[in-house]
């Protein structure tokens, strides 16, 4: 299953056309500030999946009935990338416990690369609802990884990966890997280059955010 969400007309249409758009990524704090909106209307769009119960709330001048949602939340990030959809996701999920795992891709000669972890924090998984969220969505390499890590820490009783641009190869291999997964995306791209890049996608994620790295 995956939810995208430029099938429907709405103002995030905007902030990924200005993700994209070369012209606007110069602006690191602007490109930063539209993935976090994103993380925004992600939880918004997530929350409606969840069960809701009626209870009572006492306000100062009377009863009101209102629908809640207790699930536990854990919302994971693949660093670095993914740390401005987290605070995102978390400033409507305030009450969410956090992971965090630190994945990259290795490059070899050949044209090939694995993915390395390094780095992982995670509370009990045990029956909550994990959110895992990369801005880029390729080969599905990393998100699998760090599924298979998460999968340390316990068993969610949904998991719901979340990405700004997905290519529809990785799409097609994460449902392959694990059907229990479902899929937020912004847009998906049909095209990876040779090394594994999105086309038309919007760059280096990471580096757009943040800065660029020294190369290995």
């Amino acid at each position: 299953m995956a939810y995208i969400l430029t099938e429907e007309n709405s103002i995030a249409n905007k902030f990924i056309a200005e993700l994209r758009d070369a012209k606007v990524q110069g602006d690191r704090m602007r490109f930063r500030k539209n993935i976090e909106r994103l993380g925004q209307i992600f939880a918004y769009e997530i929350s409606k999946t969840f069960h809701y119960q009626e209870e009572e709330i006492e306000t100062p001048l009377g009863i009101a009935n209102v629908s809640t949602s207790k699930n536990r939340i854990v919302i994971a990030s693949i660093l670095r990338a993914g740390l401005a959809m987290h605070h995102g996701l978390l400033s409507y999920f305030d009450e969410a416990d956090n992971a965090f795992i630190s994945a990259y891709r290795k490059h070899h000669k050949d044209g090939t690369f694995e993915i390395n972890l390094e780095y992982v924090t995670c509370p009990e998984l045990n029956d909550s609802i994990l959110i895992l969220t990369d801005p880029m969505l390729a080969t599905g390499a990393s998100f699998a990884a760090a599924l298979d890590v998460l999968g340390k820490y316990g068993t969610p009783k949904e998991i719901h990966l979340v990405t700004v641009i997905a290519s529809s190869h990785g799409i097609g291999y994460l449902k392959r890997i694990n059907s229990r997964c479902k899929i937020w995306t912004g847009a998906i791209d049909e095209e990876l280059t040779a090394k594994s890049y999105i086309v038309p996608g919007l760059g280096d994620a990471g580096d757009l955010l943040y800065g660029e790295k020294l190369q290995e």
